[in-house]
């Protein structure tokens, strides 16, 4: 389970691990269905990019992706969510 605040995932050993297991856990109770796990997937990457905020870029993490990697796949994901709302908008039309 993912813990309920950002400063706990940064606490944790290493930072975010609570997070990644989140997903992993929910990636395995869904039959391995990224879209069901998308909130999990973008905790994970709201605490990896604070940890580089906080511990410089230079940081490694086995549960982040290098901090170049995880600003394509947030700027990704957000493109996607934008996507995705508008074929919602035009679907209602």
């Amino acid at each position: 389970m993912a813990p309920s605040t950002l400063d706990d995932a940064l606490r944790s050993q290493p930072p975010c691990y609570p997070r990644a297991c989140a997903i992993q856990a929910c990636l395995q109770n869904n039959g391995y269905n990224e879209s069901r796990c998308g909130a999990l997937i973008d905790a994970l990457y709201e605490c990896c990019s604070e940890m580089y905020k906080r511990e410089g870029l230079a940081s490694k993490n086995v549960c982040c992706p290098k901090e170049s990697l995880l600003k394509l796949k947030m700027k990704q994901r957000a493109e996607e969510k934008a996507t995705g709302a508008e074929i919602q908008e035009t679907r209602r039309r």
